[in-house]
């Protein structure tokens, strides 16, 4: 299990390559949650969402090694991130994405000089696919979530917020493989250990929630119709964030679609903030009675991204 050292390391390796995202008072929701509520802007970070700092973080931790290029497998925001993080060090990158994977997320994966190739009717076959073809063609494949050093990478956003937030009292992550919110509570949880960590998920893919229930990762099935939060429609948490999710995150809860695209809209219309689905989903949460808020408490929402499809 990875410790908060690792995120220090990944905070001062990703110093100047990724950026500081703003964390935002909405007095609007404020209001809204009878709470303090912030908004954590990693939509604003570079390729829109916060998976830039894993892929940064694991490339740049293995530059001896990926001469070659790297292999990726992801449904859009990851795609992206490997894809940036790739272009930086030079070197080639090859993404497997779902073949329902949205096109402007393919499109936008190939302007950051990535080869996008659809292989896969679900995430965990596009891994599967970009981890053989990795060991076949001996180049590394960056894990969008199962992998300590990206894990590392995305715990650099809760040392952000916990260093312009000391005081925080919860902060609302969306979940999809685990890998972020893993990384968030370690960071967290060594700063400030009363602060509470919960996680958001789909209804229509309750991955980590089934997990947690069984003490073990298991993949469940996801609904057919799909989710408007296709970054975190994740059927099986990832093994390595799965320790960190028992050890360190308070509570998992569920939205449904409704919810979540309501979410969408206030957003937009009260911040001026373009979240995806999965971003939205932590708003979605406060908002929709899906937790327990003290009156006053100091809570953070985890924007996790911004790469909406024009068409949705």
């Amino acid at each position: 299990m990875i410790e908060f050292s690792d995120v220090l390391q990944a905070a001062n390796l990703l110093k100047d390559r990724v950026i500081r995202t703003p964390l935002v008072y909405s007095p609007t929701f404020s209001r809204l949650a009878n709470a303090e509520v912030y908004l954590k802007l990693e939509s604003l970070q570079m390729g829109g969402s916060f998976k830039v700092r894993g892929a940064t973080y694991k490339l740049q931790s293995n530059l001896e090694k990926i001469h070659s290029g790297v292999i990726a497998a992801s449904v859009g925001n990851h795609a992206q991130g490997v894809a940036l993080a790739a272009c930086a060090a030079g070197v080639p990158a090859t993404i497997i994405m779902p073949v329902w994977a949205s096109i402007s997320k393919q499109e936008a994966t190939r302007a950051y000089e990535a080869e996008v190739r659809l292989m896969g009717k679900s995430l965990v076959e596009s891994i599967d696919i970009g981890r053989r073809m990795a060991q076949e063609t001996n180049r590394i494949f960056i894990h969008p979530y199962d992998d300590e050093e990206v894990i590392a990478g995305q715990g650099t956003v809760g040392l952000e917020i916990l260093e312009d937030l000391p005081d925080a009292d919860l902060i609302i992550v969306p979940v999809g493989g685990g890998g972020l919110i893993a990384g968030i509570a370690l960071a967290a949880k060594a700063i400030r250990p009363e602060a509470r960590v919960v996680g958001v998920q789909a209804a229509s893919c309750p991955s980590a929630r089934k997990a947690l229930e069984l003490g073990r990762p298991a993949e469940v099935q996801a609904e057919e119709r799909g989710s408007i939060a296709d970054a975190i429609m994740v059927t099986q948490v990832g093994e390595a964030p799965f320790p960190l999710l028992q050890k360190l995150v308070d509570d998992i809860v569920l939205v449904d679609e409704d919810q979540i695209a309501s979410a969408v809209l206030k957003l937009l219309e009260r911040k001026r903030i373009l979240a995806e689905g999965a971003a939205a989903a932590p708003l979605a949460a406060l908002l929709g009675g899906s937790l327990q808020v003290a009156e006053g408490s100091r809570v953070v929402l985890v924007v996790s991204g911004g790469n909406v499809d024009s068409l949705l």
